[in-house]
């Protein structure tokens, strides 16, 4: 029985976020079958993380076990081939009998983007928020600096129904990095932390957005950090802007 470690990158907006489901395209789905076809198994490859519909990836990063003995770079060639231009296996390689992409990542790293420009290019609307309102950006840069360290995350948690009962569940996590940066006519939020909660990346953005509104100041970060509720934070950012960027083990 082999195991192996793959790294794809998708286009979210074609499916209903990563994990299977009943009667919907999903990424996992859709891997699950071409995998199938290859290699005769039943397998379900299981992700570094569940991203949401519209939820996109330069490199998610999937595993699963195998008696196929199919090469690596063969496997590589041969799922491309399968699978729908929105999805590409990026590597394939053999990976230890320990290795789980969710249960062995260290840590993530998301960016968001936001189109600032009065007009949105009908070919980028799938892959930005398009925001093109006034913004206090230097206030938003303040704001994003204030989650790096190690916090509960409570508040910018949306209520996840597989995780089971919140109180059985630590919400604190590590944040490494948190910033935002001009990039040409879009404004993009990065972000590297030990792990992330159900929609907390579009919740900081949310929240970030109150902030460069004039709604909130960045010192109520803290604030709404302490409160560990999530009505004291904004509202969720859309799926289209955000991307899984890379994962590390």
């Amino acid at each position: 029985m082999r195991n192996l470690k793959l790294v794809l990158a998708y286009d979210g907006s074609e499916f209903s976020g990563w994990q299977v489901q009943p009667d919907a395209a999903t990424v996992q789905g859709t891997l699950a079958s071409a995998i199938g076809r290859l290699t005769g198994e039943k397998v379900l490859p299981q992700g570094s993380g569940r991203t949401d519909a519209g939820v996109h990836a330069l490199a998610q990063v999937a595993s699963f076990t195998t008696e196929s003995p199919i090469p690596p770079e063969n496997l590589t060639k041969a799922l491309n081939d399968i699978l729908p231009p929105s999805i590409r296996v990026l590597e394939v390689a053999e990976a230890p009998s320990e290795f789980h992409a969710r249960k062995s990542a260290r840590s993530k790293t998301y960016l968001y983007r936001m189109l600032r420009s009065p007009i949105c290019p009908p070919f980028l609307a799938p892959y930005v928020w398009h925001y093109p309102y006034p913004l206090d950006e230097n206030a938003m840069r303040h704001a994003a600096a204030l989650v790096v360290g190690e916090h509960d995350f409570t508040s910018f948690a949306a209520m996840d129904p597989e995780r089971g009962e919140p109180e059985d569940i630590s919400n604190v996590r590590s944040i490494f990095c948190s910033a935002w940066e001009q990039n040409g006519e879009e404004f993009v939020y990065t972000v590297r932390g030990s792990g992330f909660l159900h929609h907390m990346v579009r919740n900081l953005v949310g929240t970030f957005v109150l902030v460069g509104k004039g709604t909130l100041s960045p010192d109520d970060i803290t604030r709404i950090l302490e409160a560990r509720n999530r009505s004291a934070a904004g509202a969720t950012a859309p799926a289209n802007g955000l991307y899984l960027v890379s994962v590390e083990y």
